[in-house]
């Protein structure tokens, strides 16, 4: 399938989001729940698999939604299509705090490697799927980076990452030590090996935990400061009902929310 030529805008700072325009015919994918708002004229579908695959028959479909479910997602891909006679606008919003990244996979070389929840849309033709590492380590102990997302074509696709972003270019033999939530994306001529930390001490107290990415030259890497998993853990741990503080800075709060003192003044005896 040719490749949707699109022109774009990202808008915003911290919570960005991406507007994309469609000449008639044009048309572009997105992830489900990404949506923000779409012009009247634009016609949403629900398409089995990541919608490039749609003249290769029922077998083609399936693979390709084969490929979106084993990296997590779902196995639908929405499809705007501008069935207008003038240009449409379709947006797509980040979902949470950092940057959304335009990929021209042509100039990429045609393929991109990134995280499985860093696509947020793409022009239609670009297709989905999945890269497995060559260490079983990385399967292993690598968490975020054992399977990869694929990003196959020459259009251009969009991947979100969170906080700051840096894009770090290798040359050959260059080897960057990178903790592994916070890789984004990288260019298929870089190597991804998972590396043991070594002393135990600093995997037991050290708190970056025992294994991290390897990524050596040559190629483009791009990083993220803050990785969805960390933001959510956070998050996570500060929620009063895990004994986390309602109110910053308040001792009081952490203890009446949901800690010792709230279980004494409350009643919680059973």
């Amino acid at each position: 399938m040719a490749m949707d030529v699109v022109d774009y805008e990202v808008r915003g700072a911290e919570m960005q989001f991406v507007e994309i325009e469609l000449d008639p015919g044009e048309a572009a994918i997105g992830e489900a729940g990404s949506l923000m708002f779409m012009d009247a004229g634009i016609e949403m579908d629900t398409v089995f698999g990541d919608g490039s695959k749609q003249q290769g028959g029922f077998f083609g479909k399936l693979l390709g939604a084969g490929k979106r479910l084993i990296t997590g997602e779902s196995l639908f891909t929405t499809v705007y299509t501008n069935q207008a006679s003038g240009k449409k606008r379709v947006a797509f919003a980040a979902p949470y705090p950092g940057k959304i990244l335009p990929m021209d996979l042509r100039s990429l070389g045609g393929t991109l490697l990134c995280q499985k929840d860093s696509f947020l849309c793409a022009a239609r033709g670009v297709s989905l799927g999945i890269a497995f590492q060559q260490k079983l380590s990385v399967g292993f102990f690598g968490g975020e980076g054992f399977i990869m997302q694929r990003l196959d074509g020459d259009g251009l696709a969009f991947v979100h990452a969170g906080g700051t972003v840096v894009k770090r270019e290798l040359q050959p033999g260059q080897t960057l030590l990178i903790d592994t939530g916070c890789v984004v994306a990288y260019t298929p001529s870089v190597e991804f090996e998972i590396q043991y930390v070594g002393k135990i001490k600093t995997a037991l107290f050290g708190g970056e935990g025992v294994f991290l990415a390897k990524m050596t030259g040559p190629g483009t890497v791009w990083l993220q400061s803050l990785p969805f998993s960390r933001l959510a853990s956070r998050v996570f741990a500060a929620a009063p009902q895990l004994g986390g503080s309602r109110e910053e800075g308040s001792l009081l709060g952490g203890f009446a929310g949901g800690g010792l003192l709230g279980s004494v003044l409350g009643g919680d005896d059973e």
